[in-house]
């Protein structure tokens, strides 16, 4: 990496103080080179030049967005969670000029599960609030073709409501989940939903649709590789069990 790192600051010091193509791939390699060798001040502060070609409009807005989903999801598997922190509140800040909605919803996303991993769930609830906002159509309401982000804030929620054991809030939540049709989310998000379900429908006593709901959850974390499958599928069992019934 610092060969690599060497090579591509030269290319910045071809390129002088004109800010071009050449010099924004530079910068998104340099950003690579630092977080790989643990350099976070640095990387952060090379992360800040390269969004300065965004202001600039250096580079097309494609090639921006590019960019910046390679960045993130090159850095999203870090555990090293105040520099993630500090790298998607940076990324925020320029998109909150850029008007890139996409982008803003995504990193906003990954910025409110930091916020549940740190259990910061004051921050959470401030963070899911501005998503809500997000997905809300001019008159208020929830924006119907918005059904994939709003399944995607909707799991988050839960997962906050089932720390807090904010029982009423979860069937709100999944009741409201389960009616969007049009949505296409990670399977991810609807093992989330999906186990939140059958927690509630076995408090209920209702074993049939538990089950339902367990497998469910099972099958879309088993095809996102999530580790909570193998609880779902415990989950499952004993809830085949108390419904007397044959898999």
């Amino acid at each position: 990496p610092e060969k690599a790192l060497a090579g591509f600051l030269s290319v910045l010091e071809a390129e002088g103080p004109a800010k071009g193509k050449w010099g924004f791939k530079a910068l998104k390699q340099c950003c690579k080179a630092l977080f790989v060798l643990g350099r976070d001040a640095e990387m952060l502060s090379t992360y800040q030049r390269l969004l300065g070609y965004i202001q600039a409009a250096a580079v097309t807005p494609n090639a921006s967005e590019k960019a910046i989903n390679k960045l993130l999801d090159f850095v999203s598997n870090s555990n090293r969670i105040d520099f993630l922190e500090r790298f998607y509140e940076t990324t925020l800040s320029i998109l909150a000029e850029t008007k890139n909605e996409r982008l803003w919803f995504n990193t906003t996303v990954k910025l409110c599960r930091i916020a549940f991993e740190t259990r910061d769930f004051a921050k959470m609830q401030r963070i899911l609030k501005d998503l809500h906002r997000s997905c809300e159509s001019k008159d208020g309401h929830e924006d119907a073709k918005k059904g994939t982000q709003l399944q995607e804030i909707y799991a988050l929620e839960i997962m906050l409501c089932t720390e807090q054991k904010n029982h009423k809030r979860l069937k709100e939540l999944y009741t409201r989940s389960m009616q969007i049709k049009s949505a296409i989310p990670h399977p991810r998000i609807l093992g989330v939903i999906r186990e939140c379900g059958g927690k509630m429908h076995m408090s209920e006593g209702e074993w049939d649709k538990a089950h339902t709901d367990f497998f469910e959850a099972f099958k879309n974390y088993d095809e996102a590789g999530h580790p909570q499958r193998i609880q779902c599928l415990k989950y499952l069992v004993l809830a085949n069990m108390l419904a007397m019934s044959k898999i």
